[in-house]
């Protein structure tokens, strides 16, 4: 059982950490078309993004791997294979629940993280990426990666969740960590300023906590942010 437990651990280490390069990969690539010239100079902080990204993939791993041999072996989870377990209109309702869930959880682990103690200890190393790149959505110190990699393994026990949208899950959690660190906007002005998008976070908004530190602490959402009173709006470079 150890075995099995530390292959599926090594298992979800190499998926997290094959994912992030592809993504990571792929916005850099994008950047240099459309922002050439944006990461001149940076490349030293680019390799310290990478190493500790990695690193940070190895810890992701661990309760990944323990979850997923739980749920292949014991049935662990809350996870569920058979559509017709749930009406289908819980499926919308699951995204929205782990999104929501995962966005709390970051929006105040974030905020302790800027506790000048915590800062100084461990989630430094994320703001030493000055600017941000698409290779630093998981450059972490460990004890932030620790707290980024528990959330989701704990929510399969608690909430069902069909494993495509599992899937979905990750997959922008994947997509918004990076974009949201690439130093420029991808989605049109009539998107960031639209109804929708003055609740959404994105790299105009995201860019702004790390150009003053102290707000904009959400992930995916601005609920926390306004309804705390951190929300400065977008970056104001970008306005």
């Amino acid at each position: 059982m150890t075995l099995a437990i530390l292959l599926s651990a090594l298992a979800m280490t190499a998926i997290v950490a094959v994912r992030y390069m592809l993504t990571s990969g792929f916005f850099a690539w994008a950047t240099a078309r459309v922002r050439p010239g944006l990461y001149k100079g940076l490349e030293p902080q680019i390799r310290k993004e990478i190493w500790w990204s990695l690193a940070s993939a190895a810890i992701y791993g661990v309760p990944a791997g323990v979850v997923a041999w739980g749920w292949q072996e014991l049935g662990w989870t809350r996870i569920y294979t058979d559509i017709g377990d749930y009406p289908l209109w819980y499926l919308p309702l699951s995204l929205f629940l782990y999104l929501f869930a995962h966005d709390t959880w970051f929006y105040w682990t974030h905020r302790w993280m800027h506790v000048p103690r915590w800062f100084r200890i461990a989630h430094a190393v994320h703001h030493a990426s000055r600017p941000p790149t698409a290779w630093a959505a998981m450059s972490f110190h460990p004890i932030e990666a620790i707290t980024g990699a528990i959330v989701i393994p704990l929510l399969v026990f608690l909430i069902p969740i069909h494993v495509g949208m599992l899937g979905l899950v990750l997959l922008i959690m994947t997509v918004m960590g990076v974009t949201n660190h690439m130093g420029w906007e991808m989605f049109p002005r009539w998107i960031v300023h639209s109804p929708l998008g003055n609740w959404l976070i994105t790299a105009s908004h995201h860019q702004r906590h790390h150009d003053e530190y102290l707000c904009n602490f959400g992930l995916y959402f601005r609920f926390w942010d306004r309804l705390c009173g951190t929300d400065k709006g977008l970056s104001q470079r970008w306005q």
